[in-house]
């Protein structure tokens, strides 16, 4: 059985860096795909990236397009969403979720089997 816990929010200034981890067991993360997802305050959750099973693509909200970068680290069992340049609006809880041999193309949350408890990224001044 995998799971997932996401680690590396906290509190920044606008402009400061982000490296999110989600770190997977129980399973090899590679033949997953795992999607980043976030959700702030009053508001619904929305997907922010996801990387394919067998990373044979990457997909990105248009909102992120630019500042975010997911990346996959097969050795350590887990996957990076870098964040840069941070905005008060992604103030959010981030999680990760994933689902075996998904392509991100064919995914909606609600496909998503497996969620991470999610960590908590403020960006305030």
């Amino acid at each position: 059985q995998l799971q997932l816990v996401e680690s590396g929010g906290g509190l920044v200034q606008p402009g400061e860096f982000l490296r999110l981890s989600c770190a997977a067991s129980g399973h090899s993360v590679e033949h997953y795909a795992i999607a980043w997802f976030r959700q702030a305050p009053g508001k619904e959750r929305e997907e922010v990236s996801c990387i394919d099973a067998g990373d044979a693509g990457k997909k990105y909200a248009d909102f992120a397009e630019g500042r975010f970068y997911i990346s996959r680290d097969n050795a350590a069992n887990k996957v990076w969403l870098n964040i840069d340049r941070l905005e008060p609006e992604d103030t959010a809880v981030y999680y990760c979720a994933a689902e075996f041999w998904g392509l991100c193309h064919r995914l909606v949350m609600g496909d998503y089997d497996v969620w991470g408890q999610g960590t908590q990224v403020t960006v305030s001044s």
